[in-house]
């Protein structure tokens, strides 16, 4: 019933909580802890998370459940704590906002309080939304960022950055252990289809033989990494002894407008690109400079195409779900209601 997880000595196995668990990253982070022999409890209030990203590992003796919202005080015994509760794409954090601050801020101070009280170690899944449109390229750990306090994306941009300013107060004055990813952009099975990135919008477009849509003149660069590579960065970083932040991201940059036609061209679809406005604050250059991480033994080593590929046959079947269960296809363009 079950895949085969590895046995861990009582001594080895950690309690591990993951927040934003049942999540496109949150899932995958989990199936990995579960496969190496830990006790993985995930909290999710499912705003943005989803049953069957972990419906497989349900009554497994490993792993627990809870339907709980971060943002109230969770009393647990745990021995980690990889907090990536927040929504994290531009529809989901801007359709609620203030929801997007309090999770960040207050739901995080929660998940400090715990590992202060426990004694666990904290990982917070920061982002390169920390750098706001930058003007340093590429983006190393010790650049402070050039983001807008009040712009459409503060919410999230903000939200992360106070997040990890209270991670660090929580060290120096609590003697927390604190590790920080600044995570830069994913792309895999189980993303959101209707999540309003740029992958997720052109694979959408591209299966439906619908015309793909670039903001601008799409000359915006972006670098992806395949979901897996995060997920091992996440856990070596948790394991390391690096408690200052680090990016963990796919240095391999493209063009947006590049992105549509290498998506295009994998799916095989007839459709024209077509160029519509740009978005306010969108970032003009993502590039993570990954020295630190390296340092720590980690590199993204999945092959952008085998990873695309990967993605589009995950949405292939979830629109043939989709349309099989009769239901209504929210595409990318369309309001979040």
């Amino acid at each position: 019933k079950y895949p085969k997880v590895k046995f861990l000595m009582e001594k080895d196995r950690k309690r591990i909580l993951v927040t934003g668990g049942a999540g496109f990253v949150g899932s995958h982070l989990v199936d990995r802890l579960m496969m190496d022999g830990h006790e993985v409890v995930v909290m999710d209030n499912f705003f943005t998370g989803r049953k069957r990203n972990v419906e497989h590992w349900i009554g497994h003796e490993n792993f627990e459940l809870l339907n709980h919202d971060v943002v109230e005080p969770l009393y647990i015994e745990v021995d980690q704590i990889y907090h990536l509760a927040s929504p994290a794409s531009p529809p989901h954090y801007m359709y609620n906002p203030i929801k997007t601050i309090k999770t960040n801020t207050i739901g995080t101070l929660n998940m400090l309080g715990l590992a202060k009280r426990v004694n666990g170690r904290f990982l917070l899944a920061s982002t390169s939304e920390v750098y706001g449109d930058p003007e340093v390229h590429p983006q190393n750990e010790e650049y402070w960022g050039h983001v807008n306090p009040i712009g459409p994306r503060a919410c999230y941009d903000e939200g992360k950055r106070v997040a990890e300013t209270m991670s660090y107060a929580y060290a120096k004055q609590e003697h927390v252990q604190v590790r920080v990813a600044r995570i830069f952009n994913t792309f895999g099975p189980r993303m959101h289809m209707s999540d309003g990135r740029v992958v997720s919008n052109f694979i959408l477009q591209s299966l439906q033989d619908q015309p793909i849509t670039v903001f601008g003149a799409g000359k915006q660069t972006r670098s992806f990494q395949y979901v897996s590579d995060l997920v091992n960065g996440l856990v070596m970083l948790m394991n390391s002894n690096i408690s200052t932040p680090v990016n963990l991201g796919n240095p391999e940059e493209h063009s947006i407008l590049e992105f549509a036609t290498i998506i295009k061209n994998l799916v095989g679809c007839k459709s024209d690109i077509v160029h519509v406005k740009e978005q306010e604050d969108d970032p003009q250059r993502r590039k993570p400079d990954i020295t630190k991480a390296m340092g720590m033994g980690w590199q993204p080593k999945v092959p952008m195409i085998e990873g695309l590929n990967r993605t589009i046959e995950y949405f292939r079947q979830e629109l043939f779900q989709s349309s099989h269960n009769q239901k209504m296809i929210l595409r990318p363009d369309d309001k979040l209601v």
